[in-house]
């Protein structure tokens, strides 16, 4: 009896492996150049999946910069704000989907702000108005930032039909790229191609590691 349960649970197991893949995904813009901080989103034609996206995220303040430019969050989730730098900074958003305004003074830590509706909040900073950040919210189940070669690797996707959707801070107004269907059967490879403009001034400078 203990063998043919032992046998049942490594068989359960190797299943629930078979069904899990590792989905990478490269992300390029129209003249095929590595796109940094752009963010991949898997939606399933299938409901009632999980999420796997995290719930905060932590954007830092240093040499009157947001770092990351891009984060991401599950919708429900929450970032806090950090200042390393040498100023105190006012933080803001007027966004659709979530507005607030507080100052953090040097070497503080903000409490955690919600995000609760899904969209993109693009923050900035009042007293210094060239920082620019955006946080990403996710309902899907997947979503990622991609790094600075363009990449993004997602775990545990389950197989079954999905739709990679793409976004950029740089992506051109009114041209938003269709989602690109993928088929998740085993491990699985995309390449997705973001049509960006060209970056602020303000954000090339301050993030000028990341154009």
């Amino acid at each position: 009896m203990f063998h043919r349960l032992l046998s049942a649970f490594a068989l359960a197991l190797g299943c629930g492996a078979a069904n899990a893949a590792v989905v990478e995904i490269a992300v390029v813009d129209q003249k095929g150049r590595p796109a940094a901080n752009a963010v991949v989103s898997l939606s399933p034609d299938t409901p009632g999946i999980a999420s796997h996206v995290q719930g905060r995220s932590v954007i830092d303040q240093q040499h009157e910069t947001f770092l990351p430019l891009v984060v991401v969050v599950r919708r429900g989730g929450e970032v806090v704000f950090t200042n390393n730098d040498t100023t105190m900074h006012q933080v803001y958003s007027f966004s659709p989907i979530k507005q607030f305004q507080f100052e953090i003074d040097r070497g503080r830590v903000s409490k955690p702000v919600v995000f609760d509706k899904a969209g993109v909040a693009a923050i900035g900073c009042n007293i210094h108005d060239g920082m620019v950040a955006y946080v990403f919210v996710a309902d899907m189940p997947f979503a990622a930032v991609s790094d600075a070669s363009g990449r993004i690797q997602f775990r545990d996707v389950p197989d079954g039909a999905w739709q990679a959707s793409v976004w950029h801070p740089q992506l051109r107004v009114g041209r938003p790229p269709a989602p690109t269907a993928l088929t998740v059967a085993g491990d699985a490879r995309l390449t997705l191609t973001a049509p960006l403009a060209a970056a602020m001034p303000a954000m090339s400078r301050m993030h000028k590691s990341d154009y």
